[in-house]
């Protein structure tokens, strides 16, 4: 289990008694307090109300563990997360390719995001780009036969670490999809009619 529910413990080694995270994760902070705790307290004494902003920086510093998690499983591959997510979408696609602009809307991300990603890619040999072939102009990225061995590899790596959720059980990891899926609603990332 890479990532640590709140309250269970952190990994420990034989031989090592400090707790420590496995994967890219620096060591714990091991504060003797939760700093979310503490600020969520000062919040509410100045500014009243602290749940959402207590709530929006456990999200964020959950956001950093679990990408320093995924990114150090994926090292070994040369990945960090944006690039492996490039490459099972491209290997989710009908013929392993998509335009550099579906890339970004699938991805959300800018499309200054998509050209690095596919750049550093395209340097590692797991993608090449090619010509849309319906418009004339446009690029596509499609994923090499090296791309779709390296993806399943990774993709073996991350699912037997339950992409760092480990300490949740599968109803708990639908009910925060669900919570987290209102907010994604409401920015409009997708329609619900």
């Amino acid at each position: 289990m890479l990532c640590q529910r709140a309250g269970a413990p952190p990994v420990t080694t034989a031989g090592d008694a400090r707790p420590r995270y496995l994967g890219g994760v620096p060591k714990p902070l091991d504060l003797p307090f939760d700093p979310i705790a503490r600020a969520a307290e000062t919040w509410e004494g100045r500014f009243g109300d602290s749940t959402a902003m207590a709530a929006v920086t456990a999200i964020m510093r959950v956001q950093q563990i679990l990408l320093a998690e995924l990114d150090g499983l994926l090292r070994p591959y040369g990945l960090n997360f944006a690039r492996y997510e490039a490459l099972v979408l491209l290997s989710f696609s009908r013929d392993g390719a998509l335009p550099m602009r579906v890339i970004g809307q699938r991805l959300m991300v800018h499309p200054t995001s998509v050209t690095n990603t596919i750049d550093r890619l395209e340097e590692q040999q797991l993608v090449l780009r090619r010509p849309n072939p319906r418009d004339g102009r446009g690029t596509l990225a499609e994923i090499t036969q090296a791309g779709r061995e390296v993806m399943q590899r990774a993709t073996t790596d991350l699912m037997s670490a339950e992409f760092g959720m480990g300490g949740y059980k599968p109803g708990e990891l639908k009910e925060l999809s669900a919570l987290l899926r209102g907010l994604r609603v409401s920015a409009g990332d997708f329609r619900t009619d």
